[in-house]
């Protein structure tokens, strides 16, 4: 694999403005879902675009789902 391959895979361009997506996620101790809202909207500019955007927006009304899902089944147990 030459130097440009390795690169591309290992540390591709759209995802290395800065501070590496891959170490920001994984500072935060971000879940797959929180890691996906992440990565999609620092790549939008650099990859995919509005395809991205809409991506990220999709990982977000899930976890909104699963916050919600979460909090009404604790509000059920405490009303127990």
């Amino acid at each position: 694999m030459n130097e440009d391959q390795y690169e591309a895979v290992n540390h591709p361009k759209h995802y290395n403005v800065g501070i590496e997506t891959t170490d920001y996620i994984s500072s935060w101790n971000m879940s797959f879902t929180e890691g996906n809202i992440i990565k999609y909207v620092s790549r939008y500019k650099y990859k995919r675009g509005l395809q991205d955007l809409y991506k990220a927006q999709w990982y977000l009304s899930y976890l909104i789902q699963q916050i919600e899902n979460q909090q009404q089944e604790k509000d059920e147990k405490d009303d127990q």
